[in-house]
């Protein structure tokens, strides 16, 4: 188990590495940048530019240095180790108070997202106002989907082609096929139409800019429950596809039917053996459950207003705000490779095959 963790935590480090040139590379394929969005933004909007605030712009965001540059300093910027940034905004080089310069040495400091271009406020500040939100409604959709799942997925597959199985069965199909944006949109319109209820966003009006009181989690409380089930209708129509075909897989094996013949009790047999070995890939999606936990369903929180890292993300993206586009996919990915690293150790836990198989191997 130790030999495993230690491995996994060594590769972390060069597929991150990867992955953060890649996403920082990808951002800047489309043409131009961020203050070329900018200033035909406000064209477009009649609005006068100033070359002079354009140039210090890009001086100050470093727009004009090459991808080398641009990359280093960004991932400068994101390591706890490396070289802290001056007040002039280089890296290697401080200003001494006679006015010489002198090597700046690396050293231990605080991880820093840069500035958002967009929002012009730190990338921590804006994602940190959102990732509370965004975390709630995930969790409370992963708990939905895993509560109602799972049982119905063992209970579907014992009762094979019973009416019940028949019946979740026709459900399932349509909460695989239906897109969750169209169900918060059709949930939007019967609730503003019938019962004159804005299911929309996750406050009242009242609490959207109020801090946080007791007042403001209860209603909270109050609206969580809508993203919660338009979220959870797919991952619990898919999970249930998912535990009811596994769990008829090993309900088949052999050594199911020497338990029974050696009068196991039937439910002290059916989640002890199969019900925990059919769950290893509901252990093995955990590596996508964390960043969906900060990221949320983008277009699903776009309809509904949802205040949540997902949007923050797309606008980025559409604005060219590369810091801030860059730290959400890196913040991601870092939370994937940690998610893959729990669910390997969590199959090892669970599934005792596993850890026959990696002894034989070694």
């Amino acid at each position: 188990m130790l030999s495993l963790i230690i491995r996994r935590i060594l590769w972390m480090f060069p597929t991150l590495l990867v992955i953060s040139i890649i996403s920082f590379a990808i951002i800047q394929l489309p043409p131009g940048d961020f203050i070329t969005h900018r200033i035909q933004a406000m064209e477009a909007r009649g609005l006068p530019t100033s070359l002079e605030e354009v140039a210090y712009l890009r001086r100050l965001y470093n727009l004009d240095d090459p991808f080398g540059v641009k990359y280093a300093k960004w991932l400068n910027d994101l390591l706890p180790f490396g070289f802290k940034r001056t007040d002039s905004g280089e890296h290697l080089h401080r200003t001494n108070p006679d006015g010489t310069k002198s090597f700046n040495w690396p050293q231990f400091k605080w991880p820093d997202m840069g500035v958002s271009m967009e929002h012009e406020k730190p990338v921590s500040q804006l994602i940190g106002e959102r990732l509370l939100l965004s975390m709630s409604i995930s969790i409370a959709t992963l708990l939905f989907v895993w509560s109602i799942a799972i049982p119905i997925g063992i209970y579907s597959a014992v009762r094979q082609y019973s009416l019940f199985d028949y019946f979740f069965t026709f459900l399932g199909y349509i909460g695989i096929s239906t897109p969750g944006f169209l169900v918060a949109l059709v949930l939007m319109y019967v609730a503003q139409e019938v019962w004159g209820v804005d299911v929309g966003g996750l406050f009242s009006t009242k609490y959207q800019t109020a801090p946080w009181s007791w007042g403001k989690f209860v209603d909270l409380l109050k609206h969580i429950w809508v993203p919660m089930i338009v979220l959870g209708i797919g991952g619990t129509a898919g999970m249930i596809r998912v535990m009811r075909g596994n769990l008829l897989d090993e309900l088949r094996k052999q050594y199911v039917l020497t338990a029974r013949a050696k009068g196991l009790k039937r439910v002290k047999l059916l989640l002890k053996y199969p019900v925990r070995i059919a769950i290893n890939p509901i252990i093995s999606t955990i590596g996508w459950l964390l960043p969906g936990i900060v990221s949320g369903s983008v277009i699903v929180a776009v309809v509904m207003n949802l205040p949540t890292v997902g949007p923050l993300q797309l606008s980025a993206l559409f604005s060219q705000d590369m810091y801030m586009a860059g730290s959400i996919i890196m913040l991601m990915a870092t939370l994937t490779v940690i998610g893959t690293l729990i669910s390997d150790i969590l199959l090892v836990v669970v599934d005792p095959r596993i850890r026959y198989e990696r002894r034989g191997a070694s």
